[in-house]
């Protein structure tokens, strides 16, 4: 088909006018596919927002068969130095304990300046141009090694070699970033090596290695030894003494009798994990009660969740839909205003899932799940015993109501009971497990009609019809384009005939007139 057409020379008819007038009938068909796909968009990502609000109700409800939900427990203690977290596993009541000692890493350091009066040490620079700067002399070419422990009293050994091609700062790196447990750095003002464990505890547990050193290294070695000027130990006195500083476990003692080292500042009791802050002046308590209102936040937030959504759904299947108002056409919406499109789009997206049987089966379902007695060996069969009940207006469709009261009496009475009545077994599901149930069902539903959004086109119902519209609008796009040039090709011909005949006119007056 031509874009450039010229008729009406020889008739003076508007012959585009006429062609345009002509195909905007034929149109109507693709007019009204192109409606009826738009329709079927809007009702697939509709219903993929029903499984968006169903997922999230379902994450909900795996959070409604976890212990930790109702059983979740407060901590308090009577002093800083101790703080403490509690599982649902952790028993309530007190813990009496007093903290004799923390647990430290082991550090050592420089006894002293490392870098010659009047000198400036580059740690960044090779060590080959750094020889003089060191107070105490530099050897290249040397190998040492430094040995750390591991929790069971096993060893831990690296090797570093001293070449004039490193920095200072690159063998601090290297023992950093071994698997040692220890950071090395230099410090330039204190002009001094630091080397310290990561970890607190006391894992040598014998004083003849290294004199019981967690940074064991042979004292031989001149590199750490002379030149960083840092030693296991100190003989000064006749008698050696170890250097080294912290490495030590923390010593508490519980309920007055049961004395306790750990290597690190964390113990776990009976489900309480125990942070030692600091030592204490004698005994100081910890407490550890179920914390009611966090359970009930909990559940409230489940039952306002689980009724929005029924609530939402409802009007979803309920809502009117208006068969006047199809979808606009792009060509349409260029002939209105912005609020008229939004006015119109209102009333065209009314009423997509009305009497839906996928969704209204699902709710159903939902609500059924709510008031069945469920089987199990706690004190509670039904929601209606822990304050949780249905509202008797149908209108409501099946909307929850909750008294509180009762609720927290339930879970401060006997808290594992309402986790039983929410998860229940594989056997025998409790709500939240019948819940889940429902939704997955109800999802894979929707998801056979409307897929996901990363699925593809011709694995769900909605879009294989989408498919199938596209195929057919090109198929008709094809047909208008030869229906067009037929019309053309018509007038053209009649263009033609008008010409010959003003042609034969034209002849017989000149000739006859």
């Amino acid at each position: 088909m031509s874009d450039m057409r010229i008729g009406g020379l020889a008739s003076g008819m508007d012959i585009d006018k006429l062609v345009n007038d002509l195909m905007r009938a034929e149109r109507q068909p693709l007019n009204k596919m192109e409606q009826d796909r738009e329709w079927l968009k809007w009702q697939r990502d509709a219903y993929r927002d029903v499984n968006k609000q169903l997922s999230e109700l379902d994450t909900l409800a795996f959070d409604m068969k976890l212990e930790r939900t109702f059983n979740s427990k407060s901590v308090t203690s009577s002093d800083s130095a101790v703080s403490a977290i509690a599982t649902a596993a952790s028993g309530n009541g007190d813990y009496t304990l007093s903290v004799e000692q923390v647990a430290t890493s082991a550090y050592n350091y420089s006894r002293n300046p490392i870098t010659t009066d009047g000198k400036a040490l580059d740690p960044n620079a090779n060590l080959s141009t750094q020889t003089g700067n060191f107070k105490h002399g530099l050897t290249l070419g040397e190998t040492f090694s430094i040995t750390t422990y591991n929790e069971d009293g096993s060893k831990n050994t690296q090797s570093f070699d001293v070449t004039g091609d490193k920095s200072l700062n690159d063998i601090l790196s290297e023992i950093s970033d071994s698997d040692l447990g220890v950071r090395a750095f230099y410090d330039k003002s204190a002009d001094q090596v630091m080397i310290e464990r990561t970890v607190t505890g006391n894992f040598n547990q014998s004083e003849d290695e290294f004199l019981g050193a967690e940074i064991g290294f042979d004292g031989s070695a001149e590199f750490l030894a002379t030149t960083l000027d840092i030693k296991n130990g100190d003989n000064s006195s006749g008698t050696w003494k170890l250097n080294e500083k912290g490495g030590e476990d923390a010593k508490f003692t519980y309920n007055n009798g049961l004395n306790i080292t750990s290597h690190s500042n964390q113990y776990t009791l009976n489900g309480v994990n125990f942070q030692f802050n600091d030592v204490t002046d004698g005994n100081i308590k910890v407490n550890v009660s179920n914390n009611v209102d966090d359970a009930v936040d909990k559940i409230v937030e489940f039952v306002d969740k689980y009724n929005k959504v029924i609530e939402d759904l409802n009007e979803k299947t309920d809502e009117k839909r208006y068969r006047d108002f199809p979808p606009l056409t792009e060509k349409q919406k260029e002939d209105m205003e912005e609020q008229e499109i939004e006015l119109w789009e209102e009333k065209a997206k009314s009423g997509m899932l009305k009497n839906d049987s996928v969704i209204e089966g699902g709710l159903n379902q939902m609500r059924t799940n709510w008031y069945t007695p469920i089987e199990n060996d706690g004190a509670f069969k039904m929601m209606s015993e822990i304050g949780i009940t249905t509202s008797s207006n149908y209108r409501d469709g099946g909307k929850l109501f909750i008294d509180e009261d009762d609720l927290r009496t339930a879970l401060s009475q006997d808290p594992e009971s309402v986790h039983k009545l929410f998860s229940g077994t594989d056997e025998n599901p409790g709500i939240a497990r019948r819940l889940e149930q429902t939704i997955d069902n109800t999802v894979q539903s929707i998801e056979k009609k409307a897929g996901k959004s990363t699925t593809v086109d011709n694995s769900f119902l909605l879009g294989r019809r989408i498919e199938d519209l596209n195929k057919e609008m090109d198929d008709f796009e094809d047909r208008l384009i030869q229906i067009e040039d037929r019309y053309w090709r018509e007038f053209g011909a009649m263009e033609k005939a008008i010409q010959r005949m003003n042609q034969q006119s034209a002849y017989i007056m000149q000739n006859f007139g």
